[in-house]
């Protein structure tokens, strides 16, 4: 199965799995329980590493309140 992007896997993760995210943006590396809930979801595989710079800016703007 090909691998998902962001806007595909974002909307599937838990609110913890994005709270996560959200807190440690642009962590080197990604907690294991964050990581496999992003595989689970069709997104990349983060073992050991972490999101590309187009993923966390999504993140980042995802999580901007809007005026």
């Amino acid at each position: 199965m090909a691998e998902l992007r962001i806007e595909q896997w974002w909307v599937l993760l838990d609110t913890t799995d994005k709270e996560w995210f959200r807190e440690n943006l642009r962590a080197e590396l990604v907690d294991p329980d964050a990581a496999s809930a992003v595989r689970e979801a069709g997104g990349p595989d983060l073992s050991g590493t972490t999101l590309s710079s187009r993923d966390w800016d999504f993140i980042e703007i995802q999580s901007e309140f809007v005026d």
